[in-house]
């Protein structure tokens, strides 16, 4: 009998997602799939059905996902989640980043039905998956960033992001409906976080995780 596996697919591309379903129902037919097309629907979905995922495959362009950023807060807030990157962004440099922030795979956008149905196996399986020829290496500064990232909380992280869109104090305020100095106690958590001194230095930071 099957191994029934639930499976969440984290992307923003409708006609990607429906590929990914097609390569998964291919590679386990009883697998239960979930999706989500944007980061915070991800992490509702995750606070939900956590203790029965699997795998989540996610694409690290998805909106308020900031690339490399969303992956090290996923990894924080669900450390025991094997996370799987499937990415259009393929360069060596990417693939080494997805690594040392802790992802279970990647698998490169361009991969064919046959090799994506064996990276998923291999991964249901229990073992780790990345493109042949990318040793295993680390980032000492790109580590050293994700770990004070990976401190701030939901909320501040979300904070962060929309500083990193231009947003004025009073305009996060009001889309996170709360008040102008509950902003600016979620700003100086984060600066301190993140040793920075500005709002500009800890924007600079985030994009530094951007692709």
């Amino acid at each position: 009998m099957e191994a029934q596996y639930t499976i969440v697919i984290a992307d923003d591309h409708p006609l990607f997602r429906n590929a990914l379903f097609q390569s998964v129902h291919m590679a386990f037919s009883g697998a239960n799939l979930l999706e989500a097309d944007s980061l915070d629907s991800l992490l509702t979905l995750l606070d939900k059905e956590e203790a029965e995922v699997d795998l989540l495959l996610l694409d690290l362009k998805m909106p308020g996902a900031n690339g490399m950023s969303g992956l090290i807060q996923l990894r924080s807030q669900h450390p025991d989640l094997p996370i799987v990157v499937i990415s259009a962004s393929e360069e060596h440099s990417v693939v080494k980043q997805v690594r040392s922030h802790g992802a279970f795979g990647f698998i490169p956008k361009s991969s064919d039905m046959r090799a994506l149905v064996s990276a998923l196996s291999q991964v249901l399986e229990g073992e780790p998956f990345y493109p042949e020829g990318m040793s295993e290496a680390d980032d000492d500064d790109h580590t050293e960033l994700a770990e004070k990232i990976a401190t701030l909380t939901p909320q501040q992280y979300k904070v962060l992001c929309m500083l990193s869109d231009g947003l004025l104090n009073k305009q996060i305020a009001y889309d996170l409906n709360v008040s102008e100095a509950t902003i600016k106690a979620h700003m100086t958590a984060i600066f301190r976080k993140l040793d920075v001194k500005n709002r500009t230095q800890a924007v600079i930071l985030l994009q530094q995780m951007d692709l």
